[in-house]
């Protein structure tokens, strides 16, 4: 396969300013600095030596390396069982300073894409597009999601403006069987999709008909790429739509899937001689140097965020250096239940404030009519942070109060706001406060309808 030519990348940037491009983001994209080391192989191997099961001798199959370990572990441990460990492994990784992948970084700051999917059940392009300050939603696709997180496209959304529109298309990873692990469950989400179930996201779908797919990285098996070039065309793959398609994977000349393509579609373009990650450095370079008169050498331009209110019906406090991903799903968690924009104040900067904003902070949270703390063992273990304040502020209202005012949303897996040694937290279970849960930021169902409660009651108030 030749290089991509300067005609082929004219076309790809061009597409993309029309929104007509979607990235589909895969594991080969989830590698350290050295672009080596996956994340999957992380999991892998803590997953391997906590069953105490021995790597073969040759090692793992690189960016297969979970699904492999799953099968290690056959006839000795059931799958169902993997799930939480899986799912924990990923949890503990990332609290213990995995770093946000430099390709996710650069795709989540093109303004271009404003429909994103990866096939990887972590929240590590979340992560990115938070970073980049770009406000988005999560559509979760799950045979077995519980109906009340079901999601899809919403039909309001604008392609131009607005938030982006992540899909996890084979999951998110959670402490049971929602996500894949292996290719059988690969298997049964493909076939959800195919069987239109219920929980199939139909208008994320229909709108990639009408769009390109940038495939980087995946690293499917032969048949999920078939899969998944077909379940985004209108129409059979040998008949021209009109649509360009790409696929940035090291494959060798003699793959079958090759073959395949250049028979049956002659519209998508393959680029198996370049490393996904180099792909997607070239072309946030070239994305740059299309969008600014400086070229590469600019940085983009932070997303702009809304006014914060000076009154709000719920303020989310939380500690920017480690639960910003988190505090981001309880604002769309927020912003799902019908509170708009303007009636939250959520201060998305990773750095802690400035003197001249902290009092406006302090003012917004004496005025707001929900305080909702953000607790996670990682915040409550900080010596010191502008956070704990913002607490304090909150607590020293309650005694003027009649009615509910503080809701501590604990984002940790467990639920045990009594061991948090932070001196807010101590006094809010001394106080018998109720906390509620939200695992790494998702309200579980209580939580929801509690929330949901205080919308309605502020909603009678006014």
């Amino acid at each position: 396969m030749a290089e991509m030519k300067e005609a082929a990348w004219t076309q790809l940037l061009a597409l993309m300013e029309r929104g007509d491009v979607v990235p589909v983001v895969g594991a080969r994209l989830l590698v350290d600095a050295d672009g080596k080391r996956s994340l999957q192989a992380q999991v892998a191997e803590r997953l391997l030596i906590d069953h105490e099961v021995e790597l073969p001798e040759g090692g793992l199959t690189p960016f297969r390396e979970v699904n492999e370990a799953v099968a290690l572990m056959k006839g000795t441990v059931d799958a169902q069982d993997l799930y939480f460990p899986i799912f924990q492994a990923m949890v503990d990784l990332l609290k213990q300073g995995v770093q946000i992948p430099k390709p996710l970084k650069q795709l989540a700051q093109i303004s271009d894409f404003r429909l994103m999917i990866t096939v990887m059940p972590d929240d590590l392009l979340a992560r990115a597009l938070t970073q980049a300050r770009r406000p988005f939603a999560e559509i979760v696709h799950s045979p077995k999601l519980p109906t009340d997180q079901v999601a899809d496209l919403p039909p309001d959304w604008d392609p131009r403006h607005g938030d982006v529109q992540l899909l996890y298309l084979f999951g998110k990873a959670a402490p049971g069987p929602l996500y894949a692990i292996h290719d059988e469950d690969m298997l049964e989400h493909a076939h959800n999709i195919i069987a239109g179930g219920s929980h199939t996201p139909k208008a994320f779908l229909g709108a990639l008909q009408d769009r390109s797919l940038l495939l980087i990285g995946c690293n499917f098996p032969d048949w999920l790429s078939r899969f998944m070039l077909r379940a985004t065309r209108k129409g059979r793959l040998a008949v021209r739509e009109g649509r360009r398609g790409w696929l940035v994977e090291p494959l060798a000349n003699e793959d079958p899937f090759i073959g395949f393509l250049g028979k049956y579609s002659p519209e998508t373009s393959v680029l198996s001689n370049v490393d996904p990650a180099q792909f997607v450095d070239e072309l946030y370079r070239r994305w740059l140097a299309r969008r600014t008169p400086e070229g590469a050498a600019a940085a983009p331009a932070a997303a702009a965020e809304p006014p914060l209110p000076e009154t709000a019906m719920f303020f989310i406090s939380y500690s920017r250096t480690t639960d910003l991903p988190q505090a981001q799903r309880v604002f769309d968690a927020l912003r799902g239940l019908g509170v708009g924009e303007h009636e939250i104040w959520f201060d998305r900067k990773t750095l802690e404030p400035g003197d001249n904003f902290k009092q406006r902070i302090l003012d917004g949270i004496r005025g707001c009519r929900y305080f909702l703390p953000v607790v996670s063992r990682s915040a409550t273990q900080r010596e010191e942070a502008f956070v704990f304040q913002e607490w304090e502020t909150a607590t020293d209202r309650l005694p003027r109060l009649s009615r509910r005012f503080v809701l501590p949303l604990v984002v940790d897996a467990e639920m045990q706001p009594e061991s948090y040694r932070q001196l807010s937290v101590q006094n809010w279970v001394q106080r018998d406060i109720n906390f509620a849960h939200a695992p790494d930021g998702a309200p579980d169902a209580h939580t929801l309808a509690t929330l949901t409660r205080l919308v309605q009651q502020a909603r009678d108030a006014d």
